[in-house]
C-alpha cells in the first residue's frame, strides 16, 4: 500500500463523513436517539462509536503510541450538533498524519493494546486501511438506519468522490 492510496481513503473518509453529516443534521433528535437495532443501538450511539474508535482509540495509536483503555460503547456527546461537528473536525487529522509517514513505517508494524489489554502487533498500512473500512461500515449502517426512518439517503460510493474530483480539476 503506498501512501497516495492511503491519501485517497483519508480523503474519501473526510468526504462521505460531511456527506452523511448533511443528511443527519435534518433527522429530528427523537429519531436520532431512538434504537433502530443497530450494534450501538442509535445513529447517536453508532457515530459516538465512530468517534470514539476513529479518533480515541485508532489515532492515539497511531499518532501517539498510545492505546487508551475505554469501552466501545461509550457516549463522548449527547448533543447532536456538538458530535456532528467533533466528527467533521477530526476527520481530517488523518490527512496531515498520513503526509508525514515515511514508507519504512508505512511497510512495518503497528503494535498496541486492544481494549481488553491485549497487546497486539498487525501490518501498519494495512490496520490503517482498516480505520478507514471501519468507518464505511458504519455509514452503511446510518445510512441504512436514515433511510429505515422514511429520510433521504446520502450517496456514499467512493466512485462519487473521485468524479466529483474528476469534474472540478
Amino acid at each position: 500500500m503506498n501512501k497516495n492510496n492511503l491519501l485517497i481513503l483519508a480523503e474519501y473518509n473526510i468526504w462521505a463523513t460531511k456527506r452523511l453529516i448533511q443528511s443527519l443534521e435534518k433527522i429530528d433528535n427523537d429519531d436520532f436517539n431512538k434504537n433502530v437495532g443497530l450494534y450501538f443501538k442509535s445513529i447517536a450511539g453508532t457515530l459516538n462509536h465512530l468517534l470514539l474508535g476513529e479518533h480515541c482509540l485508532w489515532y492515539s495509536r497511531f499518532n501517539e503510541g498510545v492505546s487508551p483503555q475505554i469501552t466501545l460503547d461509550i457516549i463522548i456527546h449527547t448533543e447532536k450538533a456538538v458530535l456532528l461537528s467533533e466528527l467533521q473536525q477530526k476527520s481530517v487529522n488523518w490527512i496531515s498524519f498520513i503526509d508525514q509517514i515515511d514508507e519504512t513505517t508505512l511497510d512495518g508494524h503497528l503494535t498496541y493494546k486492544r481494549v481488553s489489554g491485549q497487546e497486539l502487533t498487525l501490518p501498519f498500512a494495512a490496520t490503517l486501511i482498516h480505520v478507514f473500512n471501519h468507518g464505511t461500515h458504519h455509514r452503511g449502517q446510518i445510512t441504512a438506519a436514515i433511510t429505515a426512518l422514511g429520510y433521504s439517503c446520502p450517496e456514499l460510493d467512493l466512485v462519487y468522490m473521485l468524479a466529483e474530483q474528476t469534474v472540478t480539476e
